[in-house]
């Protein structure tokens, strides 16, 4: 038993019968029961003594409750005893409903230890609670204050939700009682009923208010409990109190509270904090808000002295909120001002709360990393293992392409010694983000999830292991890189099993059993016999589990061909059907049948590369008539995992559960095929002992641009730190200068930062979480989306921008030459020397009047700018595209400059993804000289993708061969709103089940709320319908052509707008979420 909960046992005692109810009563003798009870347990040796000692107490005090002639003081010693056994562990539940008796029948004093037992032994869930309404419904009644604190205490702890109701007038009536301590534990009990039933106090806001003006700086200080857990779900409905809560602030940090609220000479500290996360929500993306709180923000920078910890705590906090308003100059100055005393400190508290400052405001200023490098470097080596993983940390918030090396080597490193699960974990799921976010090369990210598995054993996250796999089997964009990274990954697993392969941990043995039977065809090096033999190596190791044997079973079902490896697999097949796991003999008997007949295995287990992408119903549509009679008949609504653990991390009671973990990563995993994410490490090459934690800690270097200066170590900011504050912590220290002994440390440590903090200042780095940096070899394929020309540009018909002029580099004449519309000059080069594609531009043609030729029946409707398709001495291709209601219509314009008629031009379309359908019967034109002809095309959508291209030939005399081009249109070009009532749209919504889900980022407008700026940008931009919008939440429709419908939800989580798309076209949710994103990105 630890001191501390030795002393507040033996404690107990005097706190709870200091005073007795009769006259003239002392404190509990040490000759008392419980006094004896706890000294003879404190004597004894052994548990199974405390044990026997415990049961012949309880036994005692159940006959003693049990009597009749048990008088209420006797019982009130008795519910301390039993309060006393039951923090032991020890079971007394007898005494329960004398404890609810107690609370009932007895005095004051007695119904302080009754309120209090009960408090301790019930939940808000226990049916005993019941028998409890009555007797709070009367308390809280009463003209006795001390029984009316009882009664708003015992609410506000443990009170059951649906009783709610019967109490909450009373509770309500208490906001306006003349004793502050009674107003104040009303507002207690409103915050905990909204924490439980917020739907049951919404009438009662302005009630909130009015506590937030109160006359006592208690009742104020309860009320910020409650806004601030308002403020964190809907910031935008108390932005007018911002004002007030400046105020507030005002007032604590200037000293006008008693000093009954100082701590440490410090104002109300635990307000200040309160008030500063208020702020920070109120004030985030909202410039004018922002403004009004910049005074006082300064102020609790200048008053807060760094002179003790609650002081720090304070610093802390209004760090934080100054780098999550909108930003201004001086402040952020000051703040990182106060960051560098902290991080610069000699106290290993004070050092990890700048470290975690650090952390939080890096990705809104990177160069402040800068500033501190060499401290970061040196906090790797500090001998904390917490400062350790907080420098981790914030090396992953900083990591780019350009350091991702060096970076996940020391990450790497650090996990090699870190013996803490939860640390490996965390670790774990970060090095596979960077890994597959920032690889440079095939090679290194095999190499670096190899690791990953060795060193995450079998603690690390499934989701990895699933997403490595289904990455290998869909693959990517290059076939050429896919195909070198595949086969990599076969060679690095292959020269794994020649080793020791006992020492890898079963996980990372499942996930080389899936390459190795998916992809060892591609190496022509190994043959399948090999593979099977190394395969068989694993099901004779001791320590492979019997999921392990499944996989190797399944992947030697796949590779197993040819007479050669038949007399190994009948072996396998004889000693695994016999087996006692039914999963075991099932994977047997199919390996003995698929090894005899070739092309029945070949019909079953198709290799990845030959498969059909499968269609899965992720949202369980198949389900929604079960969910909605589950929900109808009372069921909880279904939360997400990510919802759950929110919840869970926002509780306030002590959780004994073990640590769970949000993983950076952010991976679906599908449960239809064995799918694991595993990706090899930078241990040495050719070494099998994966799981030794142990390497070299150097790091490569080469290749490394050393420069000191704006792209490395900048020796100036490190050599003269920011001093610290006036009257501040001694323990603040600047750098001490270098010396002659420890030069050479220096600068190892100097090149090492020029290494990890490589392209932060340069405007165009890309941290976590901005921006999407993702190499172009490990792009995946993009189903049904055509790849798209680096340099080609694609207009929107609501926001267009002039196509750029081509360019022949040289005077080529292919056998097909191709002229595209915005294509490179690379492609240009194909063209024709004839054709002079570098006469006009989109100006030109507007000043030519083009747009005067369009078809009466299409003037007035929504138009894109004309575009040059190509051109020629005397010919002009031009084309732009029109919005109608049911169709979108392509005019092309063919314009002849020369002073001769030109005849027999024929201009054909065609496109996988649209139909293209022609006006004109006529499929020869004749163009008169210095005229125009216009040719209309109804185009509709036959298969979506985020941008279609038609692909058109034009056929004239005056060039000896065809030429060809291609005209793209974005997919929003198509879609339409689509007008429906809410029942309507419910009834589409269950029939549909193709879906996806996003988060989308937010439009912040002075004059509306967020989700409706946000939902009036999408509107706009792509036509869509708002059916109906109910607080946080909107339902949204539209329609492809050809009447294809498109159902969003959207609602306001967070910072974030929560989409989920549904529609009967697979292709169809997708495409408009792209569009969605890039509707959104300029605002």
């Amino acid at each position: 038993m630890s001191d501390v909960v030795e002393k507040t046992l033996t404690a107990l005692p005097s706190l709870l019968l200091s005073v007795d109810s009769q006259p003239g009563s002392a404190k509990l003798s040490t000759s008392s029961k419980l006094g004896s009870l706890i000294r003879n347990i404190t004597e004894l040796t052994s548990k199974h003594e405390e044990e026997k000692l415990i049961q012949r107490e309880l036994s005692s005090i159940k006959d003693q409750v049990s009597s009749p002639n048990t008088t209420m003081r006797q019982m009130k010693e008795l519910m301390v005893r039993a309060i006393y056994c039951e923090m032991l562990g020890y079971d007394s539940s007898f005494t329960y409903i004398h404890a609810i008796k107690l609370a009932q029948q007895g005095s004051v004093l007695e119904k302080r230890v009754g309120y209090l037992a009960v408090s301790l032994f019930l939940n808000e869930h226990h049916e005993l609670l019941l028998l409890l309404v009555n007797t709070v419904l009367k308390d809280l009644q009463s003209t006795n204050l001390i029984e009316v604190c009882m009664a708003l205490t015992v609410v506000s702890q443990i009170f059951p939700k649906d009783m709610i109701p019967a109490i909450l007038p009373l509770v309500e009536e208490k906001l306006n009682h003349p004793k502050e301590i009674i107003r104040r534990k009303a507002v207690l009990a409103l915050y905990k009923f909204h924490l439980i039933a917020p739907n049951q106090v919404q009438h009662i806001h302005n009630k909130f208010r009015k506590a937030l003006c109160d006359k006592d700086p208690g009742v104020m200080g309860a009320s910020l409990h409650i806004y601030l857990h308002l403020i964190q779900e809907n910031p935008e409905g108390y932005k007018d109190l911002t004002t007030s809560f400046v105020t507030i602030l005002k007032q604590v940090v200037g000293g006008k509270l008693p000093m009954d609220f100082n701590y440490h000479s410090v104002p109300a500290p635990w307000i200040q904090i309160q008030l500063l996360q208020i702020l920070s929500l109120l004030g985030k993306n909202d410039p004018g808000t922002s403004e009004i709180m910049h005074e006082i923000l300064e102020e609790s920078l200048r008053r807060a002295e760094m002179n003790h910890n609650i002081t720090y705590a304070i610093l802390y906090e209004c760090v934080k909120c100054i780098y999550t308003i909108h930003p201004k100059s001086d402040l952020l100055e000051k703040a990182a001002k106060c960051i560098g005393n902290f991080v610069l400190s000699s106290k290993i508290n004070l050092k990890y709360l700048g470290l975690k400052a650090l952390t939080y405001v890096v990705q809104q200023d990177p160069k402040l990393a800068l500033q501190h490098q060499m401290t970061i470097i040196e906090c790797l080596e500090h001998p904390d293992l917490i400062i350790k993983r907080e420098t981790l940390e914030i090396l992953f918030r900083i990591t780019n392409a350009q350091n991702v090396t060096v970076i996940v080597e020391k990450m790497l490193t650090f996990l090699s010694t870190s013996e803490d699960d939860h640390t490996t974990i965390d670790l774990v799921g970060k090095v596979a983000e960077l890994a597959k976010k920032y690889a440079p090369d095939n090679e290194w990210f095999i190499q670096t999830m190899n690791a990953v598995f060795s060193l995450g054993g079998e603690t690390m996250q499934p989701d990895i292991t699933n997403s490595f796999l289904k990455l290998l089997s869909e693959g990517f964009d290059s076939v050429e890189e896919d195909r070198k990274l595949k086969v990599f990954a076969v060679n690095s697993y292959v020269s794994l099993l020649e080793g020791e392969p006992e020492k890898l941990p079963q996980r990372f043995l499942q996930v080389i059993s899936w390459v190795l039977g998916e992809f060892s065809h591609l190496q022509q090096d190994v043959g399948a016999e090999t593979v099977v033999c190394l395969l068989d190596k694993l099901l004779h190791m001791k320590n492979s589990t019997s999921e392990t044997k499944t996989w190797v079973l399944m992947a030697m079902t796949k590779v197993c061909e040819g007479a050669a490896c038949a007399p190994l697999v009948q072996s396998v097949c004889e000693t695994y059907s016999s087996s006692l796991d039914t999963v075991l003999r099932q994977r047997a008997q199919e390996l003995q049948h698929l090894s005899r007949d070739p092309a029945l295995r070949a019909r079953v287990l198709p290799p990845v590369c030959t498969r059909e992408p499968l269609e899965v119903d992720s949202s369980l549509s198949f389900l929604d008539e079960f969910v909605s009679e589950a929900l109808a008949a009372g069921a909880a609504p279904y939360k997400p995992s990510h919802q759950r653990q929110e919840e869970l991390a926002q509780t306030k009671a002590v959780s004994y559960e073990p640590y769970q973990l949000t993983l950076p990563i952010s991976t679906t995993a599908h449960t239809h095929t064995p799918s694991l994410l595993s990706i090899s490490s930078s241990l040495s090459e050719g070494s099998a002992d994966l799981s030794h934690k142990g390497g070299s800690s150097s790091l490569k270097l080469e290749g490394v641009k050393r420069v000191w200066g704006r792209g490395g170590y900048e020796a100036a900011q490190v050599e003269t730190p920011s001093p610290p504050q006036e009257g501040g912590d001694p323990s603040i220290s600047h750098t001490p200068p270098l010396t002659s002994e420890d030069t050479e440390s220096k600068q190892q440590e100097q090149q090492l930062a020029s290494s990890m903090f490589l392209g932060l200042d340069h405007s165009s780095v890309t941290l976590m979480g901005k921006g999407d940096s993702t190499p172009s070899w490990l792009k995946r394929k993009e189903r049904g989306q055509t790849p798209l020309n680096d340099a080609q540009t694609f207009t929107d018909p609501q926001e267009l921008t002039d196509p750029s002029p081509l360019h022949v580099v040289s005077p080529q004449f292919p056998q097909s030459p191709v002229i595209a519309n915005g294509t490179s000059d690379t492609e240009a080069a194909l063209a024709l020397a004839c054709l002079d594609t570098n006469r006009s531009s989109t100006n030109q043609l507007e000043d030519r009047g083009l747009s005067l030729y369009l078809p009466a029946e299409l003037s007035g409707l929504i138009c894109s700018e004309i575009s040059v398709l190509c051109s020629s001495e005397s010919l002009e291709l031009s084309a732009c595209h029109v919005h109608k209601l049911r169709s979108l219509e392509m005019i092309v314009f063919i314009s002849n400059s020369s002073d001769n008629a030109v005849q027999q031009i024929q201009v054909q379309l065609h496109s996988e993804q649209l139909e293209v359908s022609c006006a004109s019967e006529s499929q020869m034109e004749e163009v008169k000289g210095h005229s125009v002809v216009v040719r209309q095309y109804s185009l509709r959508v036959r298969k979506p993708s985020v941008h279609v291209e038609l692909i058109g030939t034009l056929f004239h005399p005056e060039t000896p061969q065809n030429v060809q081009f291609t005209y793209r249109l974005p997919l929003s070009s198509f879609i339409r709103p689509l007008t429906l009532s809410t029942e309507e749209y419910g009834t589409m919504w269950l029939s549909f089940s193709n879906d996806t889900k996003q988060n989308l980022t937010l439009v912040h407008s002075e004059n509306e709320g967020p989700l409706r700026a946000t939902l009036n940008v999408l509107t706009e931009d792509l036509h869509l319908h708002v059916v109906e919008i109910i607080g946080m939440e909107a339902i949204v429709a539209c329609r492809l052509l050809q009447d294809q419908p498109c159902l969003m939800h959207c609602r306001v989580h967070g910072d974030a707008l929560a989409v989920w798309l549904r529609s009967p076209v697979p292709e169809l949710p997708d495409c408009l979420i792209y569009h969605c994103q890039r509707a959104l990105q300029g605002h």
